[in-house]
C-alpha cells in the first residue's frame, strides 16, 4: 500500500493521493465506489489501476482499524 498510496504536504492539501497521481484516496472510495463505479469504470475516469483501487480500500480499512471506540456516557 505504500508503495501507492502518499502523503505529501505540496499536492492536494497533504490528502492521502494515489502515487503519481492528483487523485485522492477519498475520490477513488467516495466517487468512485461509493458511486457503484466498476474497477475498470474508475481505471478509464481517474487513469489509475486496478491495484490502485485496491491499495485505496486498504488504506480506508486500516484507518477504520485504528479507531477507538468511546461510548457516550449514559445518564
Amino acid at each position: 500500500m505504500k508503495e501507492r498510496i502518499i502523503i505529501d504536504p505540496e499536492i492536494q492539501h497533504g490528502n492521502p493521493v494515489i502515487r503519481g497521481t492528483r487523485v485522492p484516496v477519498t475520490r477513488i472510495l467516495g466517487g468512485g465506489l461509493e458511486g457503484k463505479m466498476t474497477f475498470d469504470e474508475i481505471c478509464q475516469e481517474y487513469e489509475v489501476t486496478a491495484e490502485d483501487i485496491q491499495a485505496a480500500i486498504n488504506y480506508a480499512e486500516d484507518l477504520v482499524e485504528q479507531e477507538t471506540h468511546h461510548p457516550l456516557p449514559i445518564g
